[in-house]
């Protein structure tokens, strides 16, 4: 019994640690066909992106129709112009998936010709680095950016799920010790 509630109690801490240091994939805009020309302010994706954090080895997901749109991973100089005539990266395949690899700024714009200019864009930070077991890194400084300081809500996938299920067939077991 002793020796399954130690088990029980180790599965407990090492889900949580890993819970902390695991990668996640986040659906911009919090769901399918969200990238688009807002319709006002409020819908804009960098509204959207100011609700959580992103960490390095997070990605981004779009959802799009690649017959009417693109996108295109820019400079923060041509983000700010709308200029889409040398971008970083484009893609083009409708479900588009990036990885964030480092910190700090990821600037994005349609490669619809003026979609740009009418806010089809976005901007996100994204923090130093992933928090360890016992080395939490602190967020980067708004300071060390000219935009503010942007990142998503998480319709990300994980291995919570996975742990729960576990941790349901200890809480199982031990009831079943228990009732012995």
């Amino acid at each position: 019994m002793a020796l399954l509630r130690a088990l029980l109690s180790s599965m407990l801490l090492v889900s949580f640690f890993i819970s902390l240091t695991e990668a996640r994939e986040f659906l911009v805009g919090g769901k399918t066909n969200a990238w688009k020309i807002p319709s006002s302010e409020s819908e804009s994706l960098n509204k959207w992106a100011e609700a959580s954090r992103f960490q390095i080895g997070d990605s981004l997901v779009w959802n799009y129709d690649p017959s009417k749109d693109s996108l295109l991973q820019v400079s923060k100089k041509d983000y700010d112009s709308c200029n889409t005539s040398s971008p970083i990266a484009v893609y083009e395949d409708g479900n588009t998936k990036v990885k964030l690899d480092r910190s700090g700024p990821f600037y994005f714009t349609s490669g619809t010709q003026g979609n740009c200019e009418k806010g089809q864009k976005l901007v996100t930070v994204v923090l130093s680095g992933r928090r360890e077991f016992f080395n939490v890194s602190p967020a980067p400084s708004p300071v060390e950016f000219e935009g503010p300081a942007m990142a998503p809500t998480s319709d990300g996938t994980s291995l919570r799920g996975s742990f729960m299920a576990i941790f349901g067939v200890l809480m199982r077991l031990v009831l079943l010790e228990m009732m012995m």
